[in-house]
């Protein structure tokens, strides 16, 4: 187990090196028009590495059981955190998703964690008692609304979309009954997607996909270009720094849509690399939940897996222009300060739970882990 925390901790590395690569590659145009400073958003995302370093570092060494007790606590500071979001935080583009705490902190990403932290702890507290619907299921379920509802409110579609689908398969995975599942998702989803309809902003975007699916037509301007950019890199891609599509075809390349720019400058054969890399942290996440300690350190390990490989192919997704466009970044990739901050922490976590795996693997040769199911 040790040895798969240490290929986690060098795939981190890895994908923030090629972060600060092709957020300097792909902001110094835009960066240059907006603050005529070209490398005004690369020292940013320079100076959000190396803090994210750090804290990876100090989650990868602190052990994950001190989560435990706090994470109601955690969870909370997470919803007030939300709550003051939506009072105080800045309005932009006609969303208050950041507060101010000397960086713009956008609050969704901490109620992420916090929600996968609250969720193992509560799983495990509860035990098979997880299974009856008034006293487990449900209770665990009102947390995730109350996140939910707070993020949509924000308004942030896309992330509350996340919660919800990674809350089910976190629950479902700790020992809930399907018919539970199916009860609540199929409600929670419908209204969640009538609420997003009622959104102009998110409605726009639903109805440009349908479009261009029936008409064939494009789903936006800035899904084209992304389109433009991965098809110009063909095989191999344009090179190094050679990225067209940088050069403001597509606005805030350094965000959301930094996948389409790798795409162009290695090809089809940059952008299989990366997923497959996505994949494999998911996978060795995945192995070190199988062993881990006790409940809360698997149901953590997956938890936090998961939302790495969800998100990441979500933004490979929007930038192919396969599914709606959404807000989600490239984990580790895109530009970001607090989404690197908390996939920091996050990796950190999980490297400790592959380590305490590791230990008890020495002290005991055989662990039977009893399925909930």
């Amino acid at each position: 187990m040790k040895k798969y925390g240490v290929i986690i901790f060098l795939i981190s590395i890895f994908l923030m090196g090629l972060g600060i690569y092709l957020v300097m590659s792909a902001s110094n145009t835009y960066s240059d028009v907006r603050y005529d400073q070209p490398f005004k958003i690369f020292s940013e995302h320079l100076r959000n590495a190396g803090l994210g370093l750090l804290f990876l570092i100090v989650f990868a060494v602190m052990p994950y059981r001190y989560l435990k007790p706090i994470s109601k606590a955690v969870l909370f500071t997470a919803i007030l955190l939300l709550l003051l979001t939506l009072l105080i935080g800045q309005e932009i583009n006609g969303a208050k998703r950041w507060l101010n705490l000397g960086i713009q902190f956008q609050t969704s990403d901490f109620a992420r964690l916090a929600l996968i932290i609250h969720l193992a702890s509560f799983i495990e507290r509860k035990g098979e008692a997880f299974q009856e619907f008034s006293q487990g299921f449900f209770k665990a379920f009102i947390w995730v609304v109350a996140v939910v509802v707070l993020v949509m409110a924000q308004p942030n579609v896309s992330t509350s979309f996340l919660l919800l689908m990674l809350s089910f398969i976190l629950m479902y995975v700790g020992g809930a009954k399907k018919r539970h599942i199916l009860l609540t998702s199929f409600t929670s989803f419908g209204l969640l997607l009538m609420s997003a309809l009622m959104l102009s902003h998110s409605r726009e975007r639903l109805e440009a996909f349908v479009t261009s699916l029936s008409e064939k037509k494009q789903v936006s301007t800035q899904v084209y270009q992304a389109i433009v950019g991965l098809g110009s890199g063909g095989p191999w891609g344009v090179g190094f720094g050679e990225s067209k599509q940088r050069n403001l075809f597509i606005s805030e390349a350094h965000n959301d849509f930094i996948f389409a720019i790798w795409g162009e400058e290695r090809g089809f054969a940059g952008t299989s690399t990366i997923l497959a890399i996505y994949f494999t942290m998911f996978y060795l996440g995945f192995l070190i939940s199988r062993k881990a300690p006790d409940v809360f350190g698997q149901l953590l390990a997956f938890g936090i897996s998961m939302s790495f490989i969800m998100m990441a192919f979500i933004n490979a997704a929007v930038a192919s222009g396969a599914i709606p466009a959404t807000g989600l970044p490239l984990p580790f990739v895109s530009s970001g300060g607090t989404s690197i901050l908390i996939l920091s922490i996050s990796t950190g976590i999980l490297i400790n739970i592959a380590f305490a795996a590791a230990k008890l693997e020495k002290s005991e040769p055989e662990i039977i882990i009893a399925k909930a199911h």
